[in-house]
């Protein structure tokens, strides 16, 4: 539970790996153990990027993408039943239901997922690009009882403990969509292809704030930051419109430790700011699929970030979520974002084309976003990048109260003895007075109680069967 899912090679249960991504297992008859090859490797793939860095014009970069992207497209739209594809009305989406329509004789059935909180509701942008494009769309707004019918599926369809909580949204999407296609196409991978996630610039405004400060210095100001109150910090934030200020103040406060921008990033990922404070034995180091250390050393540190969000938190988090979800309702998802074309075409991109530095601002995406405005324009898919999040939060506190007190039970939690039982009804406390905001933190904890109550019909059996997820 130190981050949202079972990472690398690990699985929760001893004995078990997963399978290398782009590797195959071949088992020899007569051979004691398996044998794993690489056909294709992402660390390969931006090795290749450096030596062979395109050195067109920004137009013909745009161009070239362009083509390959149609004919990825193209290739995933061939199929003998009906298709469509998920539409956030972001620009990875939106660029994939563009091309698709653009190559289609009748309307593309596009798929939207809304919430009636609005400041997690992207289905309003969704419908507009889909207007645009004239794609045949069906959206679905989630609340809190939709998702708490839903929850207690959760770890059938996962298999182990996973805590991103836009499993549920991503389930439910799914689930809509299957009523009408059995294939839909999906835009993910365009973050770590091309620059999109703000985390990015954000380390990097983070660590040039860190090297201003005197390393003697940097000590004691995290000390300083950790020591304010937490709760009239949020408080005072939301006056001055500055949402959850304390608990930013508090999880920004170790990243002056750190040592170089890759630990910094690496820290801005985890759940827990150190070494996770909830539970109750040593738990054993993360064991990412990591890129060799050349590799990483030759690129500049935002295409670091990239590389290892390819390797790490694409396929342990978004693919999986994505995977999980879409064959629990028996939809087949394709990714033409993951075509290799593209991915070694993005990786000989040079950086600019990726992050555009123009008049003080930043635009990520770059050259995707150029591709997408010939078909979309800007004023439709220009806006803050939300994400695919949910409002936890709240329906911890509302609709999911019950189930929440019944998986954090001091009692059982005592029995279980994964978990500082004290500690974890603690965040639950400030939580629920709306002091603290600990919906990723309890959610880990959430997903792995409820994985183990519905896997395993007793804490020995659990401990004698499984290693505690990283």
């Amino acid at each position: 539970v130190e981050r949202a899912v079972v990472q690398g090679r690990d699985t929760i249960f001893s004995g078990l790996h997963k399978v290398t991504p782009g590797g195959v297992v071949t088992l020899d008859e007569g051979a004691n153990e398996p044998c794993e090859t690489q056909y294709w490797s992402i660390a390969e793939a931006a090795a290749r990027g450096l030596t062979e860095r395109f050195t067109g014009s920004p137009d013909e970069a745009v161009s070239e993408l362009e083509t390959i992207l149609e004919d990825a497209v193209a290739q995933q739209m061939v199929a003998d039943v009906p298709l469509g594809a998920f539409l956030s009305g972001g620009v990875d989406s939106s660029t994939i239901a563009a091309l698709m329509q653009a190559q289609s004789n009748v309307p593309v059935r596009t798929f939207a997922i809304g919430f009636h909180e609005k400041e997690f509701n992207e289905a309003p942008h969704a419908k507009a690009v889909a207007r645009h494009l004239g794609t045949d769309h069906t959206e679905f707004y989630v609340d809190a009882s939709q998702a708490r019918d839903l929850i207690p599926r959760l770890s059938r369809f996962y298999d182990e403990p996973f805590a991103d909580s836009s499993a549920l949204p991503t389930l439910l999407v799914s689930q809509m969509a299957r009523q009408h296609v059995t294939v839909a196409l999906s835009g993910d991978a365009g973050d770590e292809l091309f620059c999109g996630y703000r985390r990015y610039t954000d380390a990097r405004g983070f660590w040039r704030q860190v090297q201003a400060i005197p390393k003697p210095l940097r000590g004691i100001s995290a000390a300083a930051i950790q020591a304010l109150p937490v709760g009239p910090l949020n408080a005072l934030g939301r006056v001055a419109g500055m949402d959850r200020l304390g608990d930013k103040l508090r999880k920004g406060a170790p990243l002056l430790s750190s040592v170089d921008q890759d630990d910094l990033y690496q820290r801005l990922l985890r759940i827990w700011p150190d070494k996770n404070p909830v539970l109750s034995r040593p738990h054993g180091e993360r064991t990412d699929w990591a890129p060799r250390d050349q590799i990483m050393a030759d690129l500049a540190p935002m295409e670091q970030f990239m590389l290892s969000d390819m390797a790490n938190y694409l396929t342990d988090d978004i693919l999986t979520k994505v995977d999980r979800a879409s064959m629990a309702t028996s939809l087949e998802t394709r990714v033409p974002l993951l075509d290799h074309r593209v991915v070694e075409f993005a990786w000989r991109l040079p950086l600019d084309f990726k992050l555009r530095e123009e008049g003080g601002r930043s635009t990520a995406k770059w050259a995707l976003r150029q591709v997408l405005y010939k078909h979309v324009p800007p004023e439709i898919i220009n806006r803050p990048k939300m994400g695919f999040a949910v409002p936890l939060a709240d329906w911890l506190r509302g609709d999911l109260r019950d189930w929440v007190e019944d998986l954090l039970d001091e009692r059982r939690l005592l029995s279980d003895g994964f978990f500082d039982a004290p500690r974890i009804r603690e965040l639950w406390s400030q939580h629920l007075s709306g002091h603290r905001n600990w919906q990723a933190q309890l959610w880990a904890v959430l997903m792995f109680q409820a994985w183990q109550n519905e896997c395993f019909s007793g804490p020995d059996t659990a401990a004698r069967t499984m290693k505690m997820a990283r």
